[in-house]
């Protein structure tokens, strides 16, 4: 297991070399349906990757997804592996997710202890929302019937093997919003004659809590524009 180990590792490490933002990830698909037809997956390319595992006589299917597009923010690391696109990076960890389902797919084509159709799902342009519904235009639910969908998202700072999870949705969508504080001007000498907006907009800046400087220079734009 140790060698597999290492062997993923040096996989994500070459995804996370050569990001690709949404619908543009032409290497990133490639090597994945180089990968798994070098693993004897049935393998078919399309606006994403899917690969199809087969075991048993029964009809039932499961999926399992997991996303590829990078984001357009540029890389500040200086370990070998870094980002070798300008601008663009994977700070969303989704070269992790696809370097994990890389590793489940070969597990499973070895040892085929299932009853069933495992569909991999490779999905881009996840950071904007719009991958997932356009391989379903595409198709991939009417070509590859599937009972049930599994997928997870890494989450730096918890331990290493824990997995966490909860009753109902988990992780399922985001709301994107803007705040607009409007102010008036006034004299130094009679401030309660004005309204000022840095008060309001520090306390909002705090309790946003930003987890990253990207995030913390979006806020800041968007409060102080």
């Amino acid at each position: 297991m140790a060698d597999f180990a290492h062997r993923l590792q040096a996989l994500r490490h070459e995804f996370h070399q050569n990001p690709e933002l949404g619908f543009q990830e032409e290497w990133t698909k490639a090597r994945i349906a180089r990968h798994l037809r070098d693993l004897g997956i049935e393998t078919h390319e399309g606006i994403g990757v899917v690969g199809v595992l087969r075991a048993g006589n029964s009809h039932k299917a499961i999926g399992i997804r997991a996303d590829f597009d990078a984001l357009p923010i540029t890389e500040l690391n200086e370990f070998a592996h870094r980002s070798r696109n300008e601008g663009v990076m994977h700070a969303c960890g989704h070269d992790g997710h696809t370097t994990m389902l890389l590793g489940a797919a070969e597990l499973l084509a070895k040892s085929p202890e299932f009853d069933g159709t495992v569909v991999l799902l490779f999905q881009p342009n996840e950071e904007h929302g719009l991958g997932a519904q356009a391989m379903i235009d595409e198709g991939v639910l009417r070509n590859f019937p599937i009972d049930e969908v599994y997928g997870l998202h890494n989450l730096p700072g918890e331990p290493v093997g824990r997995v966490s999870t909860r009753a109902g949705v988990i992780c399922f969508s985001e709301s994107l919003f803007e705040i607009t504080i409007n102010g008036q001007g006034g004299h130094a000498s009679m401030p309660q004659a004005g309204r000022e907006t840095m008060t309001p907009a520090a306390e909002l800046f705090w309790r946003f809590k930003p987890s990253s400087p990207e995030s913390c220079h979006r806020l800041l734009v968007l409060l102080f524009q």
